[in-house]
C-alpha cells in the first residue's frame, strides 16, 4: 500500500476540515448575529467534537480504512447540506432553536473530522516509522488548513457565497473517498456496501448542487417582509434587497440599512447639519455610507470641491456605481467627478492618509459586534480629530438614543474624550425607530455651548431638502425626560480598543419591543 495518497488525502481533508468550521461559524453569524459569540461558539464545539471523533475512533479496531471511507462520504454529505439545513431552519424556528441546530450540526461534523488523523495514522503505521508517520500527518493536515483558510476567504466566499460553498465542501469530502478507493480497491472489506455508500453520496451532493439555490433563496424570503429582487454574499458580508410595491430595502448581514419609504429622514439629519456647522465645508470624508446617499445629500452643497468616500466592500460601491435601483436613489451620486471611492477599513485609511478634512460623515452599521467596536473607540476618534480642519465638525450615526440609550451615552462620551465637544440629537424613522446622531467640533474652538449656539442657528435657505426644515432641525434637539431617565451618566463607561463596552450595552438595548 503506497502511502502518498494517504497523506494526499490528510493534505485535502485538512483543507475541506478547516472550511468546514468557516463555513458553519459564517452560517451562525450571518443568521443569528452576534459574530464573537457564534464563532467562539461554533469552533470551540466543533474542537471539542474533534476530541471525542478522535476518542471514538479507538473503539474499531478492525477493517480501519473502511470505516475511514464511510467517515469521508458521511462528512460529505453532512458538509453538502450545512447551508441548507441552516437557512431552512431558520425560516421556520425561533433563534435558539436555530442555534441548537447548527451547534448540534457542528458537532457531528466535528466528530468525524476528529475521526480522520487517528484513523489515518494507524492505517500508515505499517508503512512508516512512528517518528515520521504522526509527523508527516500533522503536517499535511496543518499545511491543508492554510490552504483552506485561504481558499475560504479568496474563493469560495466570494465566488461560491453560502449557498454553493459547502456543497463544494462535500464534494471535496467525496473526491477524498472515491480516490483512494480507486487506489486500494483490493484491501476493502465491505466493498460492496462502501460503493452503495458512495453511490448515495453521490447523489446527494448532485440534489443539493441543483436545489440549494432555490431552497436557501425560498428560506431567505421567507425572514424577510418583501420580494427579494437581489443577493450577494461577498468577502464581507451578505447584501440583500427587497421591494414592497415601488419601496426598496437593502440588508447588510440583515440588518436594515435603509429603506426608501422614509431614508431622507436618516440621510438628511445625518449630513446637512454638520455641513452647515462647518465653516467651509470643501473636502469631505465619508466613511461607511457605501450606498451613496449621504453622498448624494452632499452633493447638492456647489463649494464642496472633493469627497472621498472609505467603504470596506468593493461589492457594495460597485452596485451603488451600478445597479440602477441604488442609482435611481442615490441620483448615480458614487460617478461623480469630484468622488473618490476608497475600499479600505476606516481605521486603516485614516491612519495611512495625510488628508485634512472640514466635514467627516461616519455612517457605520450600528455597533452590534465586537468586530465594529474599533470604528466606535476613542482610538478611532483620536484619529477623526487629526485628520478634521481646525473650523471642521465631523458627525457619526449614534444608534437609537431611545432603544439603546446607553450606546448613544457612551459613543457621546467616548467622543469628548477624544477631544471634541459634542452636540446630540435625533431623528424618528419609522422603519428603524428613533435614531441618535452626534455632532464634534475641536473642543478648544468650540465649546459645548458654542456648539449647540451654531446649530441652532442654521438656516436650509440654499439647500434643496424633502424632509428637513428650519423648524425641524431645532425639534431634533430635544428628548423626551424618560429617553435617558434612569441611567447614571457617570457610571457610562467610555469605549477604548482595550475596553470595549459598547457592545455590551447594545445588546441590552430594548430592541424586542421594536
Amino acid at each position: 500500500m503506497n502511502p502518498v495518497f494517504l497523506q494526499a488525502a490528510i493534505f485535502i481533508t485538512g483543507c475541506a476540515g478547516i472550511v468546514a468550521e468557516y463555513v458553519l461559524s459564517t452560517l451562525a453569524t450571518y443568521i443569528l448575529g452576534n459574530s464573537v459569540f457564534q464563532w467562539t461558539m461554533v469552533m470551540s464545539l466543533m474542537l471539542f467534537a474533534m476530541g471525542l471523533g478522535s476518542r471514538l475512533s479507538r473503539y474499531f479496531k478492525d477493517y480501519l480504512f473502511d470505516f475511514f471511507l464511510f467517515a469521508e462520504f458521511t462528512l460529505s454529505v453532512l458538509c453538502a447540506l450545512s447551508a441548507v439545513v441552516s437557512y431552512s431552519v431558520s425560516a421556520y424556528f425561533q433563534p435558539s432553536s436555530t442555534a441548537l441546530i447548527i451547534y448540534f450540526h457542528s458537532i457531528l461534523i466535528g466528530m468525524l473530522i476528529g475521526m480522520e488523523i487517528p484513523l489515518v495514522t494507524r492505517i500508515n503505521h505499517n508503512y512508516t516509522d512512528l517518528r515520521i508517520n504522526i509527523s508527516s500527518i500533522m503536517e499535511k493536515d496543518y499545511y491543508g488548513a492554510l490552504i483552506g483558510g485561504i481558499f475560504f476567504v479568496f474563493i469560495a466566499l466570494p465566488y461560491f457565497g453560502l449557498t454553493y460553498t459547502p456543497a463544494v465542501l462535500g464534494s471535496i469530502n467525496f473526491f477524498v473517498a472515491v480516490m483512494l478507493i480507486l487506489n486500494y480497491f483490493s484491501i476493502l472489506k465491505f466493498k460492496k456496501t462502501i460503493v452503495f455508500a458512495g453511490t448515495v453520496s453521490f447523489l446527494f451532493l448532485t440534489v443539493i448542487f441543483v436545489f440549494a439555490k432555490p431552497v436557501i433563496f425560498f428560506s431567505e424570503q421567507k425572514k424577510y417582509k418583501d420580494t427579494i429582487i437581489y443577493e450577494e454574499q461577498t468577502r464581507f458580508q451578505k447584501i440583500v434587497m427587497t421591494r414592497w410595491k415601488d419601496k426598496i430595502w437593502l440588508y447588510l448581514n440583515g440588518q436594515q440599512q435603509f429603506s426608501t419609504y422614509d431614508e431622507k429622514r436618516y440621510h438628511e439629519p445625518l449630513v446637512h447639519p454638520v455641513m452647515n456647522i462647518s465653516n467651509s465645508p470643501e473636502n469631505i470624508l465619508v466613511m461607511g455610507g457605501g450606498d451613496g446617499l449621504a453622498v448624494r445629500e452632499i452633493l447638492k452643497y456647489k463649494n464642496v470641491k472633493k469627497i472621498d468616500l472609505v467603504d470596506l466592500d468593493p461589492k457594495m460601491t460597485d452596485l451603488a456605481k451600478n445597479h440602477p435601483v441604488l442609482t435611481s436613489v442615490n441620483k448615480g451620486s458614487l460617478n461623480s467627478e469630484i468622488v473618490n471611492v476608497h475600499n479600505n477599513d476606516a481605521a486603516f485609511f485614516l491612519e495611512s492618509s495625510g488628508d485634512i478634512y472640514d466635514v467627516i460623515i461616519l455612517d457605520f452599521p450600528d455597533p452590534d459586534s465586537m468586530d465594529l467596536m474599533h470604528l466606535y473607540s476613542e482610538h478611532f476618534y483620536k484619529l477623526i480629530n487629526k485628520h478634521l480642519s481646525r473650523t471642521g465638525a465631523f458627525v457619526t450615526q449614534a444608534s437609537s438614543p431611545y432603544f439603546t440609550p446607553k450606546v448613544f451615552i457612551s459613543i457621546d462620551k467616548t467622543i469628548q474624550s477624544a477631544g471634541f465637544s459634542t452636540i446630540g440629537y435625533h431623528q424618528n424613522v419609522p422603519t428603524m425607530g428613533d435614531w441618535g446622531f452626534i455632532i464634534g467640533t475641536k473642543n478648544d474652538v468650540y465649546s459645548d455651548k458654542i456648539l449647540r449656539k451654531k446649530y441652532e442657528e442654521i438656516k436650509l435657505d440654499e439647500v434643496d431638502t424633502d424632509f428637513l426644515t428650519d423648524d425641524v432641525l431645532k425639534s431634533m434637539l430635544y428628548f423626551g425626560k424618560d429617553v435617558f431617565s434612569g441611567i447614571d451618566h457617570e457610571k457610562i463607561m467610555t469605549n477604548t480598543k482595550s475596553h470595549p463596552v459598547i457592545f455590551r450595552y447594545y445588546d441590552k438595548g430594548r430592541w424586542d419591543i421594536y
